[in-house]
């Protein structure tokens, strides 16, 4: 039978991971799935560990050398024979209904191109949550649900790659973006939402797991603020200004905050005020990006995700 849903797991060097990622995929619910296994470039420990599992409806490419995330994504999507393609990072995994319960959502949605998506657990050696602590609106711009935070912390809006799923056509029609090392999945999505019919739905269950940290220093993980900087100013058609200056003052600022970089201090808040909107909330965050130590930050983050995992555990 041909399968409802084809399951993309691009991978590098962690076969214990990704074997994780791969079981949570094979013991979904809806068994009439796909696993299609990138490795991205020559790897034997990988192709030995995927070798322990016994089940046809895993399929393994491996690309002759080491291309990046979206290549091997890429090649996932060009080999999937579903019409309907989820994603899954190496270093996630699912909850056992998720594909059932997002196949359903897709399936009647009002929207020629769905995405669907879904609340994630986000596990880090710092404490556990739910996220994100609101689903997008209908009529909130997507850069906006994104970028904007109304908040001290991270989680407010997201829309996390284990947590997607969308249709083939669709990803045909907008690939990954080949060029980028970093934000490969905020790009993807900007670049998507543009099409016509495309909508996204969300189904308000914790239904994927998201572990923050297990990937290690990675090019996705670096702190590479003029990476980013650049990033948002290639991408500012696609969002609004109070999106813009939004990233600016958090997402980039973060990243140069971490390194102690103070060049960039006035060189992020003189792009964000001239070519944004930021808001005196922007502002006041972007400051305690760069005066409130990062631990004291992260002591109250991880407050917060407790916090957030116990109210949403109770709606």
């Amino acid at each position: 039978m041909e399968p409802l849903v084809s399951v993309v797991i691009p991978t590098y060097r962690r076969p214990l991971l990704v074997k994780r990622a791969v079981q949570s995929a094979l013991t979904q619910t809806l068994s009439q799935i796909e696993v299609i296994v990138v490795i991205d470039g020559p790897d034997q420990s990988t192709r030995e560990a995927l070798a322990t599992i016994d089940d046809p409806r895993l399929r393994v490419i491996e690309l002759p050398t080491n291309q990046g995330c979206c290549a091997a994504r890429q090649a996932g999507i060009t080999a999937a024979q579903a019409k309907w393609v989820a994603h899954l990072d190496d270093d996630d995994e699912w909850m056992s209904h998720k594909l059932e319960r997002q196949l359903e959502t897709v399936q009647h949605s009002k929207y020629a191109f769905p995405i669907a998506s879904c609340y994630v657990v986000v596990r880090s050696s710092k404490g556990e949550g739910i996220w994100p602590r609101r689903p997008p609106d209908e009529s909130e711009p997507l850069s906006e649900y994104l970028f904007v935070r109304n908040s001290l912390f991270q989680g407010e809006g997201l829309l996390q790659a284990s947590s997607l799923l969308t249709s083939k056509e669709l990803l045909e029609k907008v690939p990954p973006n080949l060029k980028t090392r970093k934000h490969e999945d905020w790009d993807w999505l900007l670049r998507a939402t543009t099409v016509k019919g495309v909508g996204i739905e969300f189904v308000p269950e914790p239904l994927s797991v998201w572990y923050l940290g297990e990937r290690g220093q990675s090019v996705s993980t670096t702190p590479d603020w003029e990476y980013s900087f650049s990033w948002i100013q290639d991408k500012r058609d696609l969002v609004t200004a109070r999106a813009y200056s939004s990233f600016i003052l958090a997402e980039v600022s973060s990243r140069a905050a971490v390194v102690g970089d103070w060049k960039a201090f006035w060189i992020l808040l003189r792009e964000a005020i001239r070519q944004g909107s930021p808001t005196p909330a922007d502002l006041g965050l972007y400051l305690g990006m760069w005066l409130v130590p990062p631990q004291t930050r992260h002591r109250l983050r991880s407050l917060l995700l407790r916090e957030g995992r116990t109210r949403t555990l109770a709606t």
